[in-house]
């Protein structure tokens, strides 16, 4: 099984290729994952390793470790384009996200004050206030939707217990007025016997309805970049990601490849 990559609550630098040079906060267990996705293509591995020993670390500890690595990058004069929420799991599962927002964004006012603060979040915990509080605070609200089929999101995304619907996500994601950024991984393959695509005509059609009623800032398209955990996914190629991004930019949505 694929495990855990992320093996402290700050990472990095590293390059992302849809935001730049990044520098990772894991809200989550340095040495587990806690998520209400379990997603086939996580890179982090599935929930079914266990959430470790570690537990999730507290809004003091993150702010006193982030320090002391932005006084480091300062001192070496390294560059820095972005502080981003990802890691061992949802971020936004931290009980006390809210504050730690905060107090990013106070040390990179300090530290990195032209780098922006971005959250990678699966939009799971869009009807929690202090989460929502939070997310309208960063400059890059980066939300999760793979698909707007409710079968679909069920087979790629596997949400963890019950009570998850497309429309409650979209109508979570229209709370924020445009200022928000949509995620969405496109992939093929099989798991457990089932075949997964969610680039076929429905799918394109359902996630141009969802784009419509979102109305994000932009649409980040991408496909399967590195080892996932479930073996039989199949990278949608470039050439067809931007086929498929011109079919929504052709309904006026904003769209990025990477």
């Amino acid at each position: 099984m694929q495990t855990v990559l992320f093996t402290s609550t700050i990472f990095g630098p590293i390059h992302s290729r849809r935001l730049g040079t990044s520098l990772g906060v894991n809200l989550m267990p340095a040495d587990g994952k806690v998520c209400s996705f379990d997603c086939l293509y996580c890179e982090a591995g599935f929930n079914a390793q266990g959430p470790g020993t570690k537990g999730i670390p507290p809004r003091e500890e993150v702010a006193r470790l982030l320090e002391e690595k932005l006084r480091e990058m300062r001192a070496e004069d390294m560059p820095l384009d972005v502080i981003t929420f990802s890691g061992n799991g949802e971020p936004t599962l931290h009980p006390d996200f809210n504050g730690v927002v905060d107090d990013v964004t106070r040390l990179r006012d300090r530290y990195y004050p032209e780098a922006k603060v971005s959250v990678l979040s699966n939009a799971t915990r869009l009807r929690t206030g202090q989460v929502v509080e939070g997310l309208r605070k960063v400059d890059n609200n980066i939300l999760k939707l793979d698909s707007a089929i409710d079968d679909t999101v069920n087979v790629i995304d596997r949400p963890v217990g019950k009570g998850y619907s497309v429309a409650d996500v979209v109508e979570g994601m229209k709370q924020f007025d445009g200022q928000c950024i949509v995620q969405t991984m496109m992939l093929r393959g099989e798991h457990d016997g089932k075949t997964i695509d969610n680039t076929t005509d429905e799918e394109i059609e359902a996630l141009i309805k969802a784009y419509k009623d979102i109305n994000p800032r932009e649409v980040m398209l991408y496909s399967i970049d590195r080892k996932t955990p479930a073996e039989q996914l199949v990278k949608v190629e470039r050439e067809e990601l931007e086929y498929i991004a011109e079919r929504f930019r052709r309904e006026g949505i904003r769209v990025a490849v990477s």
